[in-house]
């Protein structure tokens, strides 16, 4: 079960075995805690759950505590976290255990990887298995609608979809540091009721995501190789390709569809950049004409089928190596206007 359901989804039976399986670790914490919550209902969670490291846990203790029904509370909970070595070590036992579990306990296992191969996996119905993996950096923008929904939940504010975009492009894709940066956001509104795209501008440290908008100015003013040497630099600080292009590919596509209702459509500048999604927020919008202005109706028409190619290329489709293929579009967007004969 993917996470994001299980934590939409209205309470669930308790399951005496969990895999919090992935690589995102706030999504595991919120997970771990309904969990939690769910199985202990009002019970102190001080006297019912332990918290064990997977290399340091052998199963006999691991058993035992499952076994044991704490003081005041419905049943007893183990976390083991790392746990990807403790499953392997254990795994004949583990599955021994899931076939006749504790009536009393609850066992979750923290694990990076849990293959639906196995038996254990097998063994577990789909609601134990939680899946808690960061969003690839192509669908890096599929988390604005929890980044708002968690802005009103947790954080009491309301977060305008632009400001929510907006710091997914400063912050990128780590959902621990986005709730820490909305944290911070929050405090600093105070009595105001919302958080803007300007309150994310003037308060979010830049990541390095954030530096497509500095490649964005670049393509805007005519200078392929400024634009280059910020690619190359966000490449040599450990950036993949594909994290470089999934915010760049978004902005991009934008564009084409402001110019396919302005150009194709006779539709007026701002009503096509608000119906493109472009963020009503005067810095973003005056990049977006100076990028339009630059680019031309010809590269323009050909956008949006360069960045299907390089969509396909990055995932294996080209031969050229992948810092190459995202070079090459940059210089293509980023040229002079040949000038007219």
């Amino acid at each position: 079960m993917d996470a994001f359901a299980f934590l939409k989804a209205a309470t669930a039976k308790r399951q005496p075995v969990y895999a919090l399986v992935g690589d995102e670790p706030f999504l595991k914490r919120l997970a771990r805690e309904k969990i939690i919550a769910t199985a202990l209902e009002d019970a102190d969670p001080d006297f019912a759950v332990g918290v064990y490291a997977g290399d340091k846990l052998d199963f006999s203790t691991a058993r035992n505590e499952l076994e044991t029904l704490p003081f005041m509370a419905p049943c007893r909970i183990v976390v083991v976290e790392a746990a990807d070595d403790f499953v392997t070590d254990n795994r004949p036992a583990l599955e021994a255990y899931a076939a006749k579990p504790s009536a009393v306990g609850v066992l979750i296992l923290d694990v990076t990887t849990f293959p639906e191969t196995t038996k254990l996996a097998k063994a577990l119905p789909d609601a134990a298995k939680i899946v808690c993996k960061t969003p690839p950096a192509y669908k890096l923008y599929d988390l604005q609608p929890w980044l708002v929904s968690w802005a009103k939940s947790a954080h009491k504010k309301k977060l305008a979809p632009d400001a929510a975009e907006l710091l997914l492009d400063l912050v990128g894709s780590s959902m621990g540091l986005l709730n820490q940066e909305l944290g911070k956001l929050a405090v600093a509104a105070g009595a105001k009721p919302e958080i803007t795209a300007a309150d994310v501008e003037r308060m979010v440290g830049r990541s390095k995501a954030a530096d497509v908008f500095r490649i964005l100015d670049a393509i805007g003013d005519g200078k392929p190789g400024e634009a280059l040497s910020i690619v190359e630099e966000m490449f040599s600080e450990g950036e993949d390709p594909m994290a470089v292009m999934a915010p760049l590919t978004g902005s991009l596509r934008k564009l084409a569809a402001v110019a396919r209702l302005c150009l194709g459509e006779k539709m007026p500048m701002g009503p096509a950049m608000d119906a493109a999604g472009v963020p009503k927020w005067d810095k973003i919008r005056q990049g977006t004409e100076r990028q339009l202005r630059r680019l031309g109706q010809n590269r323009l028409n050909k956008l949006t089928d360069w960045l299907v190619e390089i969509n396909l290329g990055l995932k294996g489709g080209c031969a050229l190596p992948e810092r190459v293929q995202v070079e090459r579009l940059i210089v293509l967007l980023a040229r002079p206007l040949e000038a007219k004969k």
